[in-house]
């Protein structure tokens, strides 16, 4: 897996603003805690309806 970069604090900030404004994010469906890393689903990021290109974990669109 290639990873460009992690996505930064604020990036995630507005992803989770953006989808509260939608539909909440459910822990263990949309995302999960690693550490004190976020990471989000396959389920989420096809919700969401594209790549972000930061080398997520679960990206379907790879």
């Amino acid at each position: 897996m290639k990873v460009t970069s992690l996505p930064q604090p604020d990036e995630i900030k507005r992803d989770v603003e953006a989808s509260a404004n939608d539909d909440p994010l459910l822990q263990h469906e949309d995302f999960y805690m690693d550490g004190p890393y976020v990471v989000f689903t396959a389920a989420y990021h096809l919700r969401r309806g594209f790549c972000c290109s930061s080398g997520c974990r679960h990206c379907p669109y790879k």
